[in-house]
């Protein structure tokens, strides 16, 4: 697999991942883990990081770069 390839994949993956936590803000939808609750604020973590994430993959694709 080329490192472009790589990128684009990795970097639709990260933006699933950010909108579906962005989602459950928006929707304001509960998680629960074992009888542990996760709060929201481990959305707007999962929404920050790997929309950055995708972000930069994005970016790495559309420059040509091959790091």
């Amino acid at each position: 697999m080329s490192s472009k390839r790589y990128c684009v994949v990795s970097g639709v993956f990260f933006f699933l991942v950010a909108v579906a936590h962005l989602l459950r803000i928006i929707y304001g939808m509960p998680v629960q883990v074992d009888e542990y609750a996760v709060p929201m604020n481990v959305s707007w973590f999962a929404v920050i990081v790997p929309g950055a994430l995708a972000y930069w993959a994005f970016r790495l694709t559309g420059s040509g770069s091959t790091a």
